[in-house]
């Protein structure tokens, strides 16, 4: 699955220009270490031609939705199942994006002590996992966008960790992911596939990482070299 992950560029104009998209897409941007379910973030979607940044919330909510108690539960979509389980049916067909990152963690050892693995590109390349989006009317006249991030089976590195991982979308194919004209959005599923394992790398880090409220460029930190400038304020 996916629970936790980062987006630590320094500015938004560095990730403006990564992505592909016009340079006043992220006036508001700062980097995020420990972004979690239910917060704000952003996707990209394909406007016409064109790759169009944005805001929303993660945790997929259905158009027509009264409350948002199902967010939670639905930060992870199984791609395997995406194109028919009713939760996810109409925004596969409709309306796929994909959620900017450049990691995310994992964990490891018992439950009364689990150890955060942050697994990220050694090349400090981003990572555009595979999404969908929705918009749901919070209340008269105000709409929120929320998402969702497809999972796959783990590949050889993470299986260690666990049984399902992001599906992680080459830049060459995300295009052809977003496009919401495509002829048969079920032939894309031949994108929602494990990444090959020496895409990642695996590295220990901080158990501050635990605590959501946590947001702090220490947290990814070896284990043990930590500062008190931790909450995000």
């Amino acid at each position: 699955m996916c629970g936790r992950f980062t987006i630590t560029r320094r500015d938004g104009n560095s990730l403006a220009a990564e992505l592909g998209v016009p340079a006043d897409s992220f006036v508001d941007y700062r980097p995020r270490y420990n972004v979690a379910p239910t917060q704000n973030h952003f996707v990209v979607r394909m406007r016409y031609e064109n790759r169009e940044v944005i805001p929303a919330t993660w945790g997929l909510i259905k158009s027509g939705s009264k409350d948002a108690s199902m967010a939670a539960k639905t930060i992870n979509a199984r791609s395997e199942t995406v194109d028919t389980r009713g939760a996810f049916r109409d925004a596969f067909q409709k309306r796929r994006c994909v959620v900017p990152a450049d990691g995310f963690f994992e964990w490891t050892g018992p439950k009364t002590a689990r150890h955060p693995i942050w697994f990220h590109r050694e090349d400090s390349r981003l990572i555009l996992f595979a999404g969908l989006y929705e918009a749901w009317q919070k209340e008269q006249g105000v709409w929120q966008t929320t998402f969702t991030i497809l999972t796959t089976a783990a590949n050889e590195l993470l299986e260690s960790y666990h049984d399902r991982m992001p599906v992680i979308l080459a830049d060459r194919d995300a295009d052809d992911w977003m496009d919401p004209r495509a002829p048969d959005p079920h032939a894309l599923k031949r994108l929602l596939v494990p990444a090959r394992a020496d895409l990642l790398t695996a590295t220990p880090v901080s158990p501050d990482v635990n605590d959501v409220d946590n947001d702090s460029p220490d947290l990814l930190k070896p284990p043990g070299q930590m500062n008190l400038s931790l909450r995000s304020g």
